[in-house]
């Protein structure tokens, strides 16, 4: 176990830069990427995405996969969620980036990570280059830290699949150090402070009512960052709360606790309560489902974002003042989070 006291953190990192982070949405926001798809256009952002961590100092490794008989979803757009558009892939190819400081030293890392692919015909400005630029304005932060952090980070390939990526990460990193935790960032780029913008799922109010009656009371306004953790995750998710409300433009956090333990039970679990399974829609669930403590952090996609999984998720759409707050808040708690003592 660790302290995640949220008063322990390691001092400030620098403030994160609103042009940057619009430049990168912009730039892999410019047309529809996918392995299977638009390979091509992916093969861009990748390239996009190695030379701004190279060149904020990171030694980037590529990790090809070939994986076999994976259940997952299609990539079609549309708004339909994962759970509801199954399919097996009887073979996928495709690559994770993987990236380190030099000089972090050995133990385990906390692993802050987002997918690159978007479905079909939807450049996925939210969804989710909102979340790879903030994966590029956390290391730029991250690298001029006075003592390099044990922090890896993570460029997923085939999340729109079902994880796909991810789950070959999460087999890899837990290797060898290990991972003492993950941070997903997932469509964290779209707010709205109109009254009725944010919606909740089926059955959500009966299995989360804290929170559901946070939105309530809110106007149901879609203001805010939902930080869904877990028991071993709850402190790294108040620092986040708390780093987020401190920034110049200052974000609501709402904490969503998953009731779920870590592990495989948690994930068959999921399978029987579907509210539940909601809260592991994107790559921080194969962490979960390996024990790990880990994050998500999402405006809540199609439960807010009318143009989820549309060719009208595009840049001009996205807060970059508020996604500028993200980024500072989830650098700040990436490295709190992997200093942390271990606890007696």
């Amino acid at each position: 176990m660790t302290n995640d006291d949220p008063t322990a953190t390691a001092g400030r990192d620098p403030a994160a830069d609103v042009a940057r982070l619009r430049q990168h949405v912009k730039t892999l926001a410019a047309e529809p990427r996918s392995r299977l798809r638009a390979p091509e256009a992916m093969e861009r952002a990748e390239a996009y995405v190695r030379d701004e961590l190279t060149g904020a100092g990171w030694l980037v490794r590529r990790r090809p996969f070939d994986a076999r008989w994976q259940l997952g979803a299609t990539d079609r757009h549309g708004h339909r969620a994962l759970a509801l558009k199954p399919r097996l892939h009887r073979r996928l190819r495709g690559a994770n980036l993987i990236a380190s400081l030099p000089g972090a030293g050995a133990g385990p890392v906390v692993v802050v990570g987002a997918h690159l692919d978007s479905v079909s015909g939807s450049p996925g400005a939210d969804d989710n280059a909102s979340g790879v630029a903030v994966v590029l304005e956390t290391a730029r932060m991250l690298a001029a830290a006075p003592v390099p952090p044990r922090v890896t980070l993570a460029v997923f390939d085939m999340e729109e699949l079902g994880l796909i990526g991810a789950r070959q990460a999460a087999r890899e990193l837990s290797g060898g150090a290990g991972v003492r935790g993950m941070i997903c960032l997932e469509s964290v780029g779209y707010f709205s402070d109109a009254p009725g913008t944010q919606r909740l799922p089926l059955g959500f109010e009966k299995v989360f009512p804290e929170a559901s009656a946070a939105t309530r009371s809110g106007g149901h306004r879609g203001d805010f960052v939902l930080v869904v953790h877990r028991r071993s995750s709850a402190g790294a998710a108040e620092i986040w709360r708390r780093a987020a409300a401190a920034a110049p433009s200052a974000v609501p956090g709402l904490l969503l606790r998953d009731p779920r333990p870590d592990g495989p039970l948690g994930l068959l679990i999921g399978l029987a309560v579907p509210p539940a399974n909601h809260l592991g829609r994107s790559d921080h669930a194969p962490f979960w489902n390996r024990g790990i403590p880990a994050l998500m952090l999402t405006d809540t996609a199609n439960f807010r974002n009318s143009h989820y999984h549309r060719s009208t998720d595009v840049p001009g759409t996205l807060d970059y003042d508020r996604l500028a707050t993200v980024a500072s808040a989830t650098a700040e708690t990436a490295m709190s989070w992997s200093t942390a003592q271990p606890m007696p």
